[in-house]
């Protein structure tokens, strides 16, 4: 697993250790980045189930301005603070150890937005509930897309008030890439 494009590239991240966690592939990593262009720069990002960090710091080294990772996993945290500090990268990335929720609730409290949002949780877990808690907590910033990697045996979701902009499949996964109608409306 490596950094694929931008000022860190080629750089080796570290993995959790154990099955707890499943990396995204690179070549699922690069359509993603491919996808998202030059929304990528200058973004603030949060990672939301991190495992190793993988997205976030690769958006950080295509010029996202900052991001937050979060995991509840002790060795996920660990992988990813290893990895932040590996790449020197630690006065624009922050850690945050804990459940998806209560993560949520502190960035709101914090008053923090974000262009792009990572979802990649365990396949069989519906990300409804965890966006409409973003939306309720104002964390998608107006023009902002939400990127949800899932299983490709298992649709993507209708998540409410979040539009399905487009989709792909890579082998065993499938990538959906979510607006609001107001940030689609914005770029049109």
């Amino acid at each position: 697993m490596r950094i694929i494009a931008g000022e860190m590239r080629s750089r080796k991240l570290k993995a959790p250790e154990g099955m707890d966690t499943r990396p995204t592939a690179d070549r699922v990593k690069e359509a993603v980045f491919s996808i998202l262009g030059s929304r990528v720069y200058g973004a603030r990002v949060l990672d939301l189930y991190g495992g190793s960090g993988a997205l976030a710091l690769e958006a950080v080294s295509r010029g996202a301005d900052s991001a937050v990772i979060c995991d509840i996993s002790a060795k996920a945290c660990q992988a990813i603070q290893e990895n932040i500090v590996a790449l020197g990268v630690g006065s624009r990335v922050r850690l945050l150890r804990m459940k998806d929720t209560a993560a949520l609730s502190a960035l709101q409290k914090n008053g923090d937005g974000f262009d792009l949002i990572f979802l990649d949780p365990p396949y069989r877990m519906s990300t409804v509930p965890v966006c409409q808690a973003i939306m309720e907590a104002g964390l998608l910033k107006k023009e902002g897309t939400v990127i949800v990697e899932h299983g490709r045996e298992t649709p993507p979701e209708i998540l409410p008030p979040l539009i399905l902009m487009d989709h792909r499949e890579y082998g065993a996964a499938g990538v959906g890439f979510y607006r609001t109608e107001e940030g689609e409306k914005e770029n049109d």
